[in-house]
């Protein structure tokens, strides 16, 4: 059950006349008062004698008795509480009863107060009520409503177990503002699925991830195409920045501009200076030490999968600091591969990088510093430029996505630890999105490793069998039953004639971190081992080759690839 606090208004009549109109879509059905003050309100849905000015002047009488120049501008308070979608449909007298405990509960109406403020419930659909009060009491004087916000939600929680309804997640005060009912709605005007707030929001963690100066920062802001201002003191130091959309105009046509600080709590300036300050080494916007520069997208991604696979094991055994600080860098990873991946696993990476945000906050402090190397795969990201679906970009985008949805599971699980009710739903929310990334970005590199796997002898399938059987003894027999075995033999095939001992990297592979909660074993072992063994993502380049036993030596020799007069030639 989710309670939102609207902005406070100045019309009482304004606001009836919405809960019994028809609604902007004509889904108001049957509006009617459930509760109120006065069990003799008027209520001008059920009643044809009863007017909307008569409930008006009713709920304004104790603003009206007021001299005029100590009436409130803002006197008009309003609530909705919505039940969800999967919950019983509720009567009227529940619905009643729910309106008197929160009015209760958010110190409009408390308990036996017989002067408290006068308000009605409207209900006008199914799932949700509406409650109207003016904010001045009975006896003159204005009510006191310090946190009705936690307080609504609180009350949710317990009205929730009461009647035995889904539970919502309790939050913790560390969210971002949500939108207004004004955003929504101007957004619904204007045809945009998401109100100018959340663009925003989204648009400016894009252009932190990986930023390394204040000056990178804001010149990604206008190159996002937004519109920027920032307050400079007379010393010349920024104090702040807001945003606009070009688009998004008030009344008086002009862009209707945030600050960071109202965006998010951890995209104010001073927050995201802490991100600068972390040492690492600060570079122009275009500008990285060649050491570290990534030769282009499959590079970078190959680079940031092995910085979250070591993520992965600081939050599975890190202290609380150095945890948080990793989850929050993980955002800007996932921002970063959304920014700059192809367009059938872009739409999905956006949702996953969108909802893991509410994860990356909560009130463990994190330490700035420890997260160098996931914020250097985000800029790695973002400076290789944006990757094309197939070939090695497209193999590594899946490798990356396969390493990121363990961290996000990984922060999942510590965040129901620290009871972050609504940062666990997040991150798991954001673990479907990147399962339905991972699907389509891995679908071709899969398949062409399961072709080649199938062409393995059957010798040599038998022999990687004994070795997965010794490596993860309690699991072989699930992942030999797997379609992806043929993928994970074949991948140890390439270990091996790449150099590498194929039981040693196994155990390595399987050693570190549990993999009994993974869809496809197979196909996470196929991503550890071609990064652990730096073989290419994209398998369409290796010839399928078996090493054969040298009688000489007892060891194992490469079969010689085929010369280059006995390849097949391409038509033209």
């Amino acid at each position: 059950m989710i309670p939102s606090i609207h902005d406070r208004g100045s019309e009482t009549i304004g606001l009836i006349h919405y809960l019994y109109g028809p609604g902007t879509k004509e889904e108001h059905i049957d509006p009617h008062l459930v509760a109120a003050f006065d069990p003799l309100t008027p209520d001008p849905g059920r009643d044809p004698k009863a007017t909307y000015e008569q409930l008006h002047h009713l709920l304004d009488q104790p603003v009206n008795a007021l001299p005029a120049g100590k009436r409130p501008e803002k006197h008009v308070w309003h609530l909705s509480v919505r039940a969800a979608p999967e919950d019983p449909i509720l009567s009227d007298e529940d619905w009643a009863a729910i309106a008197r405990r929160m009015v209760a509960s958010t110190g409009i109406a408390p308990d036996g107060d017989e002067a408290a403020c006068r308000w009605a419930a409207v209900r006008h659909a199914d799932d949700h009520i509406h409650i109207i009060a003016t904010l001045v009491r009975d006896d003159g004087r204005r009510p006191r409503l310090h946190n009705e916000a936690r307080r609504a939600q609180a009350e949710c929680r317990r009205i929730e177990a009461d009647y035995n309804l889904r539970r919502v997640p309790a939050g913790d005060g560390t969210a971002a503002k949500r939108p207004t009912s004004a955003e929504r709605h101007k957004a619904e005007r204007e045809g945009r699925d998401r109100t100018a707030r959340e663009e925003l929001r989204e648009t400016v963690r894009r252009a932190v991830a990986g930023a390394s100066s204040e000056e990178e920062f804001l010149d990604r802001l206008k190159g996002a195409g937004l519109l920027v201002r920032t307050k400079v003191l007379p010393s010349g130091d920024l104090q702040g920045y807001k945003v606009a959309l070009p688009d998004d105009r008030n009344g008086d046509k002009e862009p209707v501009f945030y600050a960071g600080s109202t965006l998010a709590p951890d995209l104010s300036l001073p927050r995201i200076r802490k991100r600068f300050s972390d040492g690492t080494p600060s570079q122009g916007p275009g500008t990285m030490p060649s050491a570290q520069a990534p030769s282009g997208p499959a590079m970078a991604r190959r680079r940031t999968a092995t910085a979250v696979w070591q993520a992965v094991l600081v939050i599975d055994h890190g202290e609380d600091a150095r945890v948080a600080a990793h989850i929050a860098a993980a955002g800007e990873v996932l921002d970063a591969l959304a920014k700059t991946s192809a367009a059938h696993t872009r739409a999905e990476l956006c949702e996953a990088a969108f909802v893991f945000e509410r994860a990356t906050r909560s009130h463990v402090q994190a330490v700035r510093g420890h997260d160098r190397a996931l914020r250097q795969a985000a800029r790695d990201l973002v400076h290789s430029g944006p990757a094309v679906g197939r070939g090695e970009d497209g193999a590594t985008t899946a490798m990356a996505i396969d390493m990121l949805f363990f961290l996000v599971t990984a922060a999942a699980h510590w965040h129901t630890k620290k009871e972050h009710a609504q940062q666990a739903a997040a991150a798991r929310e954001a673990a479907g999105h990147l399962r339905a990334a991972y699907l389509a970005a891995a679908s071709v590199p899969m398949n062409v490793l399961y072709q080649r796997g199938r062409r393995l002898s059957q010798p040599l399938r038998h022999k990687h069998a004994a070795h997965l059987r010794a490596a993860v003894t309690e699991l072989a027999e699930q992942i030999l039953a797997e379609p992806g075995w043929h993928a994970l033999a074949v991948t140890l095939a390439d270990t091996e004639s790449a150099g590498h001992d194929p039981a040693a990297l196994l155990a390595e592979a399987t050693g570190r971190r549990e993999l009994g909660t993974a869809d496809s074993i197979s196909d996470v072992l196929v991503w550890r081992l071609r990064r652990m063994a730096d073989l290419p993502a994209d398998a369409t380049t290796m010839p399928d080759r078996a090493p054969s036993a040298d009688r000489r030596s007892g060891r194992l020799a490469v079969s010689p690839a085929p010369s280059r007069d006995d390849r097949p030639r391409k038509i033209r």
